[in-house]
């Protein structure tokens, strides 16, 4: 296995493990949206921290999630040319379309929220409630995370379209493969 079969692998790997991770937030964020129901209308007593938990869960799930849903294609195509093109070129155009549009508004992203998430940090800002996380820092770090995982999956995107290109890759990657169900 070459270096690049070997990086993609690992970058896969990683997206793959972060996402199996932060799809359990769903279930707990459901679990504690119903306890909030329940102990507000049943028992009358409210949790801030509790709600506020829920925001932050959901942040992370898609935030963090969002390389494991580009590793399975997962995000919206519109794909009336795209499904019917061989392998080759459905790797040319997920190859151009990570070089020319994912890196550089990920980039975008990163310049423009760096300083926003550096002064949350400098003064590790907590939330506005009294009885909330005080860690809307750590909330809004998620944005670089999530730029840093988008990327990575970007790279291994452009690494297997270069190895399908020159017609290493045997087996094809999941989003060259990518078929919608009718």
């Amino acid at each position: 296995m070459s270096t690049v079969q070997s990086l993609a692998k690992l970058i896969d790997a990683f997206n793959e493990r972060v996402g199996k991770y932060v799809a359990w937030l769903a279930l707990i964020m459901v679990l504690i949206q119903f306890m909030v129901v329940v102990m507000r209308y049943i028992f009358g007593i409210g949790s801030i921290m509790m709600q506020e938990s829920v925001v932050y869960m959901h942040a992370i799930l898609f935030m963090a999630g969002a390389g494991y849903t580009l590793l399975h294609d997962g995000h919206v195509r519109v794909d009336i040319f795209y499904r019917d093109l061989s392998i080759k070129k459905k790797a040319l155009i997920n190859m151009f379309g990570v070089i020319f549009f994912l890196a550089p508004v990920s980039i975008l992203l990163w310049v423009s929220s760096w300083s926003y998430v550096r002064n949350s940090w400098k003064v590790l800002e907590g939330s506005k409630e009294t009885s909330g996380i005080q860690a809307v820092f750590l909330l809004k770090s998620i944005i670089l995370v999530f730029v840093v995982l988008i990327l990575l999956q970007g790279i291994s995107i452009v690494l297997n379209s270069l190895l399908t290109l020159r017609g290493v890759n045997r087996k094809t990657p999941q989003h060259l493969n990518h078929q919608p169900e009718l």
